[in-house]
């Protein structure tokens, strides 16, 4: 089935974030990450995420919390690196465009690799390398999107 229509709906985000967590979850890169490090339970944290896209893409919902909190947490136990956050924006995007098209879809994709970037910015410092070749980044083949791209397309 070809994506035709964009996102409408908080229905439609929980869609595409239990699409999305389960490549996550079963990922050999960033899954460990949700299912070893923060023991993620989907049924807790879903409600919340949706929230915070739904505040995001429609500016309905209300989202209080600090998003940033658990990854400085999981960053201290592991860090995140830029293959990591890649590998993020990776699996986002081919959820979305799996799923939708349209002016919403192309403002989730964007959201996701501005948050990957800002992300990894404050985890590891303003000059924190964003390419697949950083120290610690293991580009690992498989089609890893280098956050360096992301920065200079956005940037365009």
């Amino acid at each position: 089935m070809r994506a035709t229509r964009d996102i409408s709906d908080r229905d439609d985000l929980d869609v595409i974030l239990r699409r999305f967590y389960g490549a996550a979850f079963a990922d050999p890169l960033i899954g460990p990450f949700f299912t070893e490090i923060a023991g993620t339970d989907l049924e807790v944290h879903l409600p919340r995420i949706t929230d915070f896209w739904e505040r995001a893409l429609f500016r309905t919902a209300e989202y209080g919390r600090d998003a940033f909190a658990p990854h400085a947490a999981l960053h201290s136990a592991r860090p995140l690196t830029a293959a990591h956050f890649g590998r993020w924006v990776q699996l986002w995007h081919a959820t979305v465009d799996g799923l939708h098209r349209g002016p919403r879809a192309e403002r989730a994709k964007a959201q996701g690799e501005r948050i990957a970037v800002a992300m990894l910015r404050r985890l590891a410092g303003p000059d924190a390398a964003t390419g697949a070749g950083a120290s610690g980044a293991t580009g690992g083949g498989g089609g890893f999107v280098p956050l360096a791209a992301l920065e200079l397309r956005s940037a365009a």
